[in-house]
């Protein structure tokens, strides 16, 4: 048995019944070279056991990452635990010299630390750390290969575990098999599976199916509908209901007329099943499996007898009772609940009183432990009704996910202590100003922006933390698309920053004329202006650096002459700040092509491409990946755009903010092949969104798309008022650069 088998099987599990085609499905998807296979499917329909029974004739040792989402903040953390474990086991195949860059797992991997290459010294940027660590994972997959990666219950991952998953299906591994189950509909929010993942849903078992499944399990008997009826084809709730038959039900009765089982007090849910099975129970043995659902892990005698205050003979003998009454199983020397579910409802069984005394006991024993577990800490005051204690340790476990380079995670422990409405309002203001610079680069936003708006909403606000919210919320909502909301929020932020630094970082962001509609060339100007005039009060050069380069950006925009050699200049004069000339080349870049300047557009391109590949800015390469459409386009170099601005499209890291671009280019590359109906749709669906949000780009350069591809079938008064429309925009910009191919419409 291999040992992923071990891990996933259950105690004398049922026949396998009704996944023949799935699982040769299943087999064929494996065994394609660097296989990634998604298996989703509800609680209980057997993803698991699925993959224990296509991996026994492989051979292939097995790594078992199980995500968690009460595992302490650290990157790849899944597969760092797998890794120890299978080393643990004796299962982790030999480790071939691995490529350098896997020196950068040593110090999270102490028992391969003398194979690994020396750890690498650590990098300034957290950005290309993370891509870093990413590669070193690749690396030493490759040095394990052969190997079988099976990621459990990915709707519990944490974000550097999706990012992984992202990274192998886009940086294949020779030899390497990635094996990902998931429950039905609970994908991680804003991640989506990228192309190179083969997708195969494990569906209830059918009428039929269920009826051959209960009639094995009680060798001969069939009685499937009124069973189908009762679990809903779930194949755990099946057997669970079975074996409550046996241990209850007249047997005999059954086998000879299977109608009988309608008649019978047959639960219909797993709760019932468990509420009949724990009855028959001691109050103590209860008391322990109630305890060993609130620890959430193994069922272990020590900790489990500090919880319910008792010796650990007395909780030894009560866990094997409860063994014995098929509520858990033995796994690798440790007893186990059977299922999640299970677990689940005799955690939800316990009396509330007597839940919340479980959860503070754990943790207080928790306490005890160095290094401290915040984010198991964080959960158990939270469910033992401490919000004070949760907060605390919520906020420590944000700060340690801030530490290793992980904001999503931050975000997400801090979005659950700010949601005490009771919360002192220092308090509140100062997690929501952590939420805000945690969840600004991540998937985060959409939950943090209702937290931010009705903190900035307040009244009652300090007028500094007003300032520091208000841009937070402001730079979210325009990465979320919403381009007037955001910058009017900054807008009104602005009087309330009292670091100078920061308000001329923000005024920089409101001299960018290609944010909102309604804001003319004047404005940004002052806008600019003033930002200069901060950033010199502030005497920080970073701040006089970011401002410069907003005011090159504007230049660049206006359509000024000079602009082109000025950027030019500015771009040799960055190379001591790396990050600040990669960000620099690429906005000028787009900035290039809205005035139609490719040679620039290409020069800068090229710049900021290669530092993005050097120091791996990944929160960067969007931005070239964008960028290059827009080039491509541009210069009618059409080999390949398509799938490519298709599957930008589909990527799930990617910002609203990039994707109205995205879709502008790929109407007009449609146009340009000739596909004129679904062209005229895309355009009319960016230019709707674009108003709705007032974004000035893409809404000018898609009106004025539109115009061509009318005038070009011959709607030529529809075609001049969309031209007319885009000018007239132009106009109230003040940047007659981006109208030029408008203005030549109107003329014809």
């Amino acid at each position: 048995m291999s040992p992923l088998t071990a891990f996933f099987a259950l105690p004398a599990p049922g026949p396998f019944v009704g996944r023949q085609r799935l699982l040769a499905a299943l087999g064929a998807e494996l065994a394609r070279p660097s296989a990634l296979v998604l298996l989703s499917g509800e609680a209980g329909v057997g993803k698991s056991r699925l993959v224990a029974e296509s991996l026994p004739d492989s051979g292939l040792p097995v790594v078992v990452a199980h995500c968690d989402d009460l595992r302490e903040p650290q990157p790849l953390g899944p597969l760092l635990d797998g890794l120890h474990v299978a080393h643990a086991t004796g299962t982790l195949p030999p480790l071939r010299p691995p490529d350098l860059v896997a020196g950068a797992l040593a110090r999270l991997l102490p028992f391969l630390a003398d194979r690994l290459p020396p750890p690498p010294a650590a990098l300034p940027d957290l950005d290309a750390e993370r891509a870093r660590l990413l590669r070193a994972a690749g690396a030493l997959l490759a040095a394990l290969a052969p190997v079988v990666l099976a990621v459990e219950d990915l709707q519990m991952a944490d974000p550097a575990t999706l990012q992984l998953l992202d990274h192998l299906g886009a940086n294949p591994v020779p030899g390497l098999t990635v094996l990902i189950t998931v429950r039905e509909h609970e994908l991680p929010a804003g991640w989506q599976p990228g192309p190179a993942v083969r997708r195969l849903r494990v569906p209830p078992l059918t009428r039929a199916e269920v009826g051959r499944l209960a009639s094995a399990l009680l060798a001969g008997s069939s009685f499937g509908t009124h069973l189908y009826e009762r679990t809903a084809g779930i194949p755990f709730l099946v057997e669970e209901v079975v074996r409550s038959v046996l241990t209850d039900g007249d047997v005999d009765a059954i086998r000879r007329n299977p109608d009988t089982l309608g008649d019978l007090a047959v639960p219909a849910l797993l709760r019932d099943v468990l509420v009949a099975r724990l009855d028959h129970l001691g109050e103590a043995t209860r008391e322990v499996l109630g305890a060993a659902a609130v620890l959430g892990q193994a069922a272990d005698p020590r900790p489990l007898a500090a919880i319910v205050q008792t010796d650990e003979g007395t909780v030894g003998a009560a866990l094997q009772q409860a063994r014995t009454a098929g509520l858990l199983h033995q796994r690798d020397g440790r007893l186990w609940f059977r299922h999640t579910l299970a677990r689940q409802v005799v955690h939800e069984l316990l009396p509330p009183v007597t839940r919340r005394l479980l959860h503070l006991r754990t943790a207080r024993l928790l306490e005890e432990q160095q290094p401290r577990p915040y984010a198991r800490l964080a959960h158990h005051y939270r469910e033992a009704d401490s919000p004070a204690d949760h907060v605390r340790n919520a906020e420590a476990a944000a700060e340690l996910a801030t530490a290793r380079g992980d904001d999503a995670t931050a975000a997400r422990f801090l979005l659950g202590a700010v949601e005490y409405t009771g919360l002192p309002r220092p308090v509140r203001v100062r997690l929501a100003g952590k939420l805000g610079r945690s969840a600004i680069e991540s998937v985060a936003q959409t939950s943090a922006i209702p937290v931010l708006r009705e903190l900035v909403a307040d009244r009652r606000l300090p007028p500094g933390a007003r300032g520091e919210l208000g841009l937070a919320l402001g730079r979210m909502l325009r990465q979320q698309g919403e381009a007037r909301a955001g910058y009017e929020e900054i807008e009104r932020a602005v009087p309330y920053l009292r670091h100078h630094g920061r308000r001329a970082r923000a005024l920089a962001v409101l001299s960018a004329p290609d944010t909102v509609v309604d804001r003319h060339l004047t404005e940004h100007q002052a806008r600019c202006a003033e930002a200069a005039l901060a950033a010199d009060r502030s005497g920080e050069p970073s701040a006089v650096l970011a401002v410069e380069i907003a005011r090159l950006s504007l230049l660049l925009e206006s359509g000024d002459p000079d602009a082109g050699r000025a950027v030019t200049a500015a771009a040799a004069g960055l190379a001591g700040h790396p990050r600040e000339r990669a960000r620099a080349c690429l906005n000028w870049a787009q900035g290039a092509l809205h005035v139609g300047d490719t040679a620039l557009a290409a020069t800068m391109l090229a710049t900021g491409r290669q530092l993005v590949d050097e120091a791996d800015y990944e929160r960067l390469r969007p931005l070239v990946e964008l960028t290059t459409f827009g080039l491509d386009l541009a210069d009618d170099r059409r080999a390949g755009l398509e799938g490519r601005l298709r599957q930008f499209l589909t990527r799930p890291d990617r910002l609203p903010l990039a994707m109205a671009d995205a879709r502008l280019y790929l109407a007009r590359l449609r146009h340009r092949q000739g596909d004129l109906d679904v062209a005229e749709q895309g355009l009319r669906e960016v230019i709707a969104e674009a108003d709705r949000v007032g974004a000035a780009w893409p809404l000018i350069p898609a009106r004025t798309a539109l115009a061509e591809l009318l005038l070009a079938r011959g709607a030529e008064a529809e075609g001049r008022a969309e031209a007319t429309a885009a000018l007239a925009l132009v106009t109230g910009k003040g940047l007659p650069a981006w109208g030029r191919t408008a203005a030549r419409l109107t003329s014809r």
